[in-house]
């Protein structure tokens, strides 16, 4: 199937590494051309000349930066002409229980991993017309709480209502919005979680052996699907919170 992603042009935030990357490497896969974001320099620099000068460039913004929006869909605009579509990424908020959570990481993750993709998504949303769109990547702490990760528990779940509200503010005027569910998808966020465990082997064989598929993800598999989502093929859907996360989620 034609994805329809030649020469289209999106913006990809946290993509230094991890799924962000993915995505990137998906899209620009089908022809697209990217510009991806993080806030490491070098990182950012490897990511954007893995995939290629033509394809590709990098920008180092953080997304709790309140300029970082603007410069990201500027530098699209300043490369290549046009702006199609976001995919707003963002690393993984501190890891530990609703008990022992501080104040200040739940304001630094806030600001971050919220209001930050909140911003990028509007931002991106004033330059897009007939046939944009935008995706949030989320988790599947969206439909169920994870142990160990309460700050995604809660912040999580709201992006995602965030995200319904913007598909029907912006359907009418052609713009989807939608989010994919990372389940137990193998980025390096995955390996320290997993390695924060008494026994790192035994609680990765755990968490495999309740996902039905019996395996981990891999970040080009989210990435495909996410490719997907952003792309006219998917031009009937919206307000879709897709799982990727070989069935983990048990519930409709």
């Amino acid at each position: 199937m034609d994805l329809r992603l030649r020469e289209r042009v999106y913006v990809v935030t946290g993509a230094s590494g991890g799924l962000g990357r993915a995505i990137a490497a998906a899209l620009t896969g089908e022809g697209a051309r990217v510009v991806v974001s993080g806030r490491d320099q070098s990182r950012i620099d490897a990511a954007a000349a893995a995939i290629g000068a033509d394809s590709a460039i990098g920008v180092v913004a953080d997304n709790a930066d309140p300029a970082a929006a603007t410069r990201l869909v500027d530098a699209a605009i300043s490369r290549w002409g046009r702006l199609d579509g976001v995919a707003v990424s963002v690393g993984g908020p501190p890891a530990g229980a609703a008990t022992s959570v501080t104040d200040q990481q739940w304001r630094e993750s806030f600001e971050s991993v919220f209001v930050g993709a909140v911003r990028t998504a509007r931002v991106v949303a004033e330059h897009l017309g007939q046939d944009g769109s935008i995706l949030f990547v989320l988790s599947s702490s969206v439909r169920q709480p994870i142990a160990g990760l309460a700050i995604s528990n809660g912040l999580r779940p709201g992006l995602a209502m965030v995200a319904k509200t913007l598909a029907d503010e912006l359907g009418p005027r052609g713009i989807r919005v939608n989010a994919v569910l990372p389940g137990k998808i193998e980025t390096d966020r995955i390996v320290y979680l997993d390695g924060r465990a008494d026994d790192p082997a035994a609680a990765r064989a755990a968490a495999e052996g309740a996902v039905p598929l019996r395996r981990y993800g891999q970040p080009d598999e989210l990435g495909r699907a996410a490719a997907f989502l952003l792309s006219p093929a998917a031009s009937y859907v919206s307000g879709v919170m897709l799982p990727v996360d070989g069935g983990a989620i048990r519930a409709l």
